[in-house]
């Protein structure tokens, strides 16, 4: 397991920063924000157990969605062996179908494929396995009538998560998955990741030679897209729904992670995505997870997957809102999140956060207060995602790396540099720095329309964006 070598204050740019060169160094003048994204590096190793990355503190690593986010937020970058193993010790039958709760299980196409296209793996085992499952989710949990998937939505494995009448009042069960009419709710968030799960697959088949089998995937994810935006986007109203009940009532409320995923997956356009976001409703501190409060919730009694703060959805949220244009929103949760981690959490990211006061709150369900965990890795890969995509503008394919930061952006939040990116064989160093008598962007001292890594070979490289 990698280990830290050092912390350094740093006078100028960095409160804290990192001697080990495996991990990137963030440099800025706001020290908060270099502050939580050492705290969140540390987070992340310090969840490295048998070579696996956990979910957490008191979780452990056979979560299929907490893999898959990881790896997609930051992991495959920053500590890919690790994320290759947890991606893999989820699936069953050798590697055959992918494992676990079976909702939102599909996520991991999203995940497994990121690494593929940040680390260079073989792409043909994760196709046979996103096939496999896809397949067998189609049998199982797709409803023809409506042209959507059952199941609960993302991540939302507690019943605390869903409106009356779909909780059964006579079951004393915490799980979502246990009471019944949940295996017939259609959910935003959910079959928005299987509409990029068909996206995925079509890429995958066209790449290991299956061109009709690319067509089926994308006929598949346009026919999904049609259906979600008919059940699910309400034009009129500016507004995306959470989900079609067991009776076919649509249930009106906000879905932080529905939305985002709708915006990134393009199942709504960016013009679309740019309307909606001025209507989100955001709290003090950050995109709650699911609101208003369900009818058995209140302020004083919050939903443990409702009216709560959950990091990794604010991470979701902030690339969304840079994506449907509004820099502001993304730059608040990004502030936020620095803040609920190194201040309201006491130096810890946590599982969740209370929206009304800012500090750490498991929420009720089923009658119960629960704890929120510590050390949450979704929450600090979460808080690096914002860096590595947003801020510096990092993307991944086949022949390489692409490095595009909002300039507006990073000046807002006086970044600087982002020094040290281990990318396959290569070392990158990214500056940002005030124009004088150059500006553009340079690689290496060269001119360059588009700062680019290739996937090959193993050089350094220096990229230097006059703004």
């Amino acid at each position: 397991m990698k280990k830290f070598l050092a912390l350094i204050v740093a006078v100028s740019c960095a409160a804290q920063v990192f001697a080990a060169r495996d991990y990137p160094v963030l440099s800025s003048s706001d020290t908060l924000l270099v502050s939580a994204f050492d705290l969140a590096l540390r987070t992340v190793e310090n969840n490295i157990e048998n070579g696996i990355v956990k979910a957490g503190g008191d979780y452990g690593g056979e979560w299929t969605r907490d893999a898959s986010i990881n790896a997609w937020n930051a992991g495959s970058l920053i500590f890919p062996e690790e994320t290759r193993n947890s991606l893999w010790a989820v699936t069953v039958d050798d590697g055959r179908a992918i494992g676990h709760q079976y909702w939102d299980k599909i996520i991991w196409v999203q995940g497994a494929y990121n690494h593929c296209m940040v680390t260079g793996d073989d792409i043909r085992p994760v196709y046979s396995c996103a096939a496999a499952t896809m397949k067998e989710l189609e049998d199982s949990v797709f409803c023809a009538e409506r042209g959507l998937f059952n199941g609960p939505s993302v991540f939302n494995d507690g019943i605390a998560g869903y409106e009356e009448p779909i909780p059964d009042p006579d079951l004393a069960q915490s799980g979502s998955y246990r009471h019944p009419n949940t295996r017939h709710i259609c959910c935003l968030s959910t079959n928005c990741i299987y509409y990029w799960a068909y996206r995925k697959l079509a890429v995958m088949a066209r790449r290991c030679g299956e061109p009709f089998k690319a067509l089926g995937y994308r006929f598949k994810a346009c026919k999904l897209r049609r259906a979600i935006r008919k059940n699910l986007y309400d034009r009129e109203a500016n507004a995306l729904y959470y989900l079609i009940d067991h009776n076919g009532d649509v249930h009106r409320f906000q879905e932080g992670l529905g939305y985002s995923f709708a915006f990134l997956s393009g199942v709504v356009s960016r013009k679309e995505a740019s309307e909606l976001v001025e209507g989100v409703r955001v709290s003090q501190y950050g995109i709650p997870s699911i609101c208003p409060d369900f009818k058995r919730y209140d302020r004083e009694h919050p939903g443990r997957h409702n009216n709560l703060v959950w990091p990794f959805v604010n991470a979701f949220w902030a690339d969304a809102a840079l994506y449907a244009g509004s820099r502001d929103k993304f730059e608040f949760e990004l502030r936020n999140l620095a803040d609920l981690a190194v201040n309201k959490g006491g130096g810890m990211f946590y599982e969740i956060y209370n929206p009304n006061t800012g500090l750490p709150d498991g929420g009720w369900q089923n009658g119960n207060v629960w704890a929120s965990c510590r050390d949450q890795t979704w929450s600090a890969t979460g808080y690096l995602r914002m860096f590595l995509n947003g801020v510096f503008g990092l993307g991944f394919g086949r022949k390489g790396m692409t490095v595009n930061p909002d300039l507006t952006v990073a000046e807002d939040l006086g970044c600087t540099a982002l020094s040290g990116i281990r990318y396959r064989a290569h070392t990158v160093d990214i500056r940002i720095e005030e124009a004088g008598n150059r500006k553009g962007t340079y690689v290496n001292g060269r001119k360059v329309r588009q700062a680019f890594v290739p996937c090959d070979g193993s050089e350094s490289y220096e990229i230097v964006i006059y703004r």
